[in-house]
Order: structure tokens, then C-alpha cells, then sequence
């Protein structure tokens, strides 16, 4: 892979996830220290999309509102909600272009999982009380798929419709999804 196309897929990430480690930079795309550093001098110095943070962490800051960047950088985070899980349009114009411009073809492990015994609960419960333990539930299970790189593609009700291996492939995604 070309430093172009690990710079563009690494943007691509960040932008998407607003912080990334620089450990976990290295491990997924099998960089050395010095190579790292040339991803930070393009993102954080030419391009400035990018700032540093501890030296531990790739914090993005191109493309965000003024609130937003002063946000993540005292460290805060919004709680987020089903209905604002989704991407950027200009995330989704990056995505589009590059699917279009490469024609990539890829395995993909596609997750369904669901609230179990949701109906007899929503026979007990008022529905405001429901709706809490569902977002409860969206809430920690977005945590966890996105700790393994796992992309939600639907909210169904109280279920999930999730893909491991968009927008970024790993050679276990099905062990990720499990």
C-alpha cells in the first residue's frame, strides 16, 4: 500500500471516529515509528486537520464546528443517540468516491442482533420506560462494535443490523463480530 493510500485511510478513520491512538494506528496498519511520524507531519502540519494530544492520541479537529472542537478538546464527549449515529455527509462523499474510483470487492460479516424477551418487556413496561432500556442497550452495544472496528448500518426497532469489514477490512472481522 502506497503512503498515499494508508494517509487517505487513515483520515478517512479519524474523521470518522474523531480520535484514534497512535498504538492503534501501528498495529492496524503495521507501522514503524517513523512512518507514524509522517502520517502526523501530513495530518497535523500540512493539511491541519489533525492535532496531537498527550503524544498518545490523533485527535481530529478539520471539518468540525467550533463547539465540537472545543469539546473534544477538554476531553468531552456528547452521549450519542440512534438517530445521530450516522455519518457526515462528507464522510459518506469520501466513502462513495473511493468505493466508485477503486471498484474494491471485499468479505464482509454482516451482524442482526436484537434485545431478547423485548416484547414480553414492552407488555410490563410504560413505553417511556422501554424506550430507556433500549437506548440503553443501542448505547452499550455501539460501544462495544465500535471498540472492534464494527460499522452499525441500521437500527431496527431494538435491534442492530451490523457490518465488520466496511469501511475498514481486518483479517478477523468474523472473530471481531463474535
Amino acid at each position: 500500500m502506497t503512503f498515499d493510500e494508508v494517509l487517505e485511510q487513515v483520515r478517512e478513520l479519524l474523521q470518522s471516529k474523531g480520535r484514534v491512538a497512535y498504538r492503534a494506528l501501528k498495529r492496524r496498519f503495521e507501522l514503524d515509528d517513523e512512518y507514524l511520524e509522517d502520517l502526523k507531519a501530513e495530518l497535523i502540519d500540512a493539511e491541519q486537520v489533525a492535532r496531537d494530544k498527550d503524544g498518545k492520541v490523533l485527535v481530529w479537529k478539520g471539518g468540525t464546528d467550533e463547539a465540537e472542537t472545543e469539546n473534544r478538546r477538554n476531553g468531552e464527549t456528547e452521549t450519542i443517540s440512534p438517530q445521530s449515529a450516522v455519518r457526515s455527509p462528507e464522510s459518506e462523499r469520501i466513502l462513495v468516491k473511493r468505493a466508485t474510483a477503486e471498484g474494491e470487492r471485499r468479505q464482509l460479516t454482516v451482524m442482526f442482533c436484537d434485545l431478547v424477551g423485548s416484547t414480553a418487556l414492552s407488555e410490563q413496561l410504560d413505553p417511556e420506560e422501554l424506550r430507556d432500556i433500549v437506548r440503553a442497550y443501542q448505547q452499550t452495544s455501539a460501544a462495544v462494535i465500535e471498540r472492534f472496528d464494527g460499522h452499525i448500518a441500521q437500527y431496527l426497532g431494538d435491534g442492530l443490523l451490523v457490518y465488520f469489514g466496511y469501511p475498514v477490512a481486518h483479517e478477523d472481522d468474523a472473530a471481531r463480530a463474535v
